[in-house]
C-alpha cells in the first residue's frame, strides 16, 4: 500500500494535478516527449470508450507519477532571468518553494498547502477551482459523488493496551477463541501499542459505497495512526489510495474543511460522529452514532455502563449504523442522478438531496418540548429544537390541537398531562435523537416517560 506522505494520490483530480505539474515543470528545463503524449492523452481521456477508460487512465497515471519523482532536481528559470511568459504567470502553485509553471521562487506559504497529495505542494485558489470543476466532470461521467470519512467512533474504535480492562482480557488472551468476525476485525498493532476494532458492516459498506462515491479518509488523528488505520480498512489499497488527510494537513484548528478536498462542495457527503468539528460544511455533514466497542471509549464519554467489548456484545450487522447509513446514501445517490430530472447534471447540489431526504423522516409531526430546556434558555437555539427541524417535524411552544407530540423529561408537567388527556404522543427526548440516527420515525411507545423523582 502506497501511502508514504510524500506520495502523489492516486485520484482523477490529483492525477491531473501531476500531468499539470509534469508539463509545466519540464516547460523550465528539457522538454520530453514522453510528458507531452501523456498530457494529450489526458486531453483526449472524456473521448475514450468507457470500457477502455479506467485502463488508458491507468497507464497514463503511472507514467505521469514517474516522471514527476524527479521534480525536485528540475533547474528553475528564474536564475535565467525573467521572460515575458513569466512576468504573466499567474503562479497556479508552489512545489518546493518555486512556481509549478514558471520556476520562479515563491512564498512557502502562498497559496494552500495539499501536503497529503505531495509533500510541499501549495496550490493556488484559482488553480484548486480549475482542479475541482475538471475532477467533477469526470466523476459524474460514471456516476460518481465525494465521500468524506471519519475514522474513530464512525468506521471504527481504538484504544491503547494499557486502558484494556480485565473484563476486556479474553480479547488479548483468547483470540483464537473469539467468534471469526470479532477475529477478523479486531487488531492488535504491538507498534503503536494499542488495539483497534473495526465497525460491524464496513467491508460491505465500503466496497458498496465505492462503487457510488470517490472516498476519502479525514480525521483528526495524526499521520502515523491515520496511514495504519487506512491499512486495515484498506488492505488492497482500492478504496481511498492516498487520499487520506490527518491532523497536521488541516488549514485550521481543532476544524475540519473541504478546502484540502479537491471536490466541489456541491457533490460532497460527510460522515463524521462529531458535528462541531464542521462549523462551515454543516449542510454537507451526515452525523453518524458513535461506536464505542471498548471500555475506555465509553469511558472517555462519560457513560457509567459497561462497553460492548465487556459485554462480549457488539453492533449489529444487519440494522447497525453502517448498514442504515448505506441506505440512506443509497437513496441520495439515486435521486442526486434520477434522469428524469430536467436539470443540468453539473447543476445539481447533493446538499438540497440530502435535505430533502432528512425532511421526510418526521415530516407531519408538530412538536412541543417540556421541561427539556433550561430556565431562560432560548428554545430555537436547542441542538433537539434544531434536529427536529431539520428532520421535518414543525416545533412550536404553544400547545393546539395540531400537536402530535410532546417531548418531555418529565409525565407529570401540565404539557405532559396534557398530551396524556388528548391522547397525543408523549416521548422521551432519545426519541428524536435515535429517529435521526436511524433516519426514520422511531415507535413512540419505545420511548416512555417516567414521573421525575426531583418534586
Amino acid at each position: 500500500m502506497s501511502l508514504a506522505a510524500d506520495s502523489p494520490v492516486h485520484s482523477s483530480s490529483s492525477d491531473d494535478l501531476a500531468a499539470f505539474l509534469d508539463a509545466e515543470l519540464d516547460a523550465i528545463s528539457d522538454a520530453s516527449a514522453d510528458i507531452q503524449e501523456v498530457a494529450e492523452e489526458e486531453e483526449n481521456i472524456d473521448d475514450v470508450e468507457e470500457g477502455d477508460f479506467e485502463s488508458k487512465f491507468d497507464r497514463a497515471k503511472r507514467r505521469k507519477v514517474e516522471s514527476y519523482e524527479n521534480v525536485a532536481d528540475l533547474p528553475s528559470s528564474s536564475s535565467q532571468g525573467s521572460s515575458p511568459k513569466t512576468n504573466k504567470c499567474l503562479h497556479p502553485g508552489v512545489y518546493a518553494g518555486m512556481c509549478m509553471k514558471c520556476g520562479i521562487k515563491m512564498d512557502d506559504e502562498s497559496g494552500v498547502a495539499f501536503g497529503y497529495i505531495h509533500k510541499n505542494l501549495r496550490l493556488a485558489n484559482d488553480e484548486i477551482s480549475r482542479l475541482r470543476e475538471k475532477d467533477l466532470k469526470k466523476l459524474l461521467h460514471h456516476k460518481k459523488l465525494y465521500l468524506v470519512l471519519d475514522l474513530d467512533h464512525t468506521l471504527l474504535n481504538s484504544t491503547r493496551l494499557v486502558d484494556v480492562t480485565v473484563e476486556e482480557g479474553y480479547l488479548v488472551d483468547q483470540r483464537d477463541a473469539l467468534p471469526d468476525t470479532l477475529k477478523r476485525d479486531l487488531f492488535r498493532l504491538e507498534s503503536m501499542q494499542m488495539m483497534t476494532k473495526l465497525r460491524p458492516f464496513i467491508h460491505t459498506f465500503l466496497k458498496s459505497a465505492s462503487d457510488m462515491f470517490e472516498m476519502y479518509i479525514y480525521t483528526m488523528g495524526e499521520r502515523p495512526y491515520a496511514l495504519e488505520m487506512a491499512k486495515l480498512l484498506d488492505p488492497g489499497d482500492v478504496y481511498f489510495n492516498s487520499r487520506i488527510i490527518a491532523q497536521g494537513d488541516c488549514t485550521q484548528r481543532h476544524q475540519k474543511g473541504l478546502d484540502i478536498v479537491l471536490g466541489q462542495e456541491s457533490a460532497v457527503l460527510i460522515l463524521d460522529d462529531t458535528e462541531a468539528v464542521w462549523k462551515k460544511h454543516n449542510e454537507n455533514l451526515i452525523l453518524m452514532e458513535r461506536y464505542h466497542f471498548f471500555a475506555s471509549s465509553s469511558k472517555h464519554f462519560g457513560f457509567n455502563c459497561k462497553s460492548l467489548s465487556e459485554l462480549r456484545s457488539d453492533e449489529s450487522e444487519s440494522d447497525g449504523a453502517l448498514t442504515t447509513v448505506l441506505r440512506v446514501l443509497l437513496r441520495i445517490h439515486s435521486l442526486f442522478f434520477d434522469p428524469g430530472r430536467d436539470d443540468n447534471l453539473v447543476d445539481r447540489d447533493v446538499r438540497q438531496v440530502l435535505k430533502r431526504v432528512r425532511e421526510e423522516v418526521l415530516m407531519g409531526c408538530k412538536v412541543v418540548f417540556s421541561r427539556v430546556f433550561p430556565t431562560n434558555f432560548q428554545a430555537e437555539q436547542h441542538h433537539l429544537w434544531k434536529m427536529a427541524m431539520q428532520l421535518g417535524a414543525t416545533c412550536s411552544m404553544e400547545l393546539d390541537s395540531s400537536v402530535t407530540h410532546v417531548v418531555s423529561l418529565d409525565a407529570g408537567t401540565d404539557k405532559s398531562r396534557w398530551a396524556v388527556q388528548e391522547k397525543k404522543f408523549l416521548v422521551h427526548p432519545r426519541w428524536i435523537e435515535a429517529s435521526n440516527y436511524l433516519w426514520k420515525k422511531q415507535p413512540e411507545e419505545n420511548f416512555p416517560v417516567s414521573l421525575s423523582n426531583n418534586k
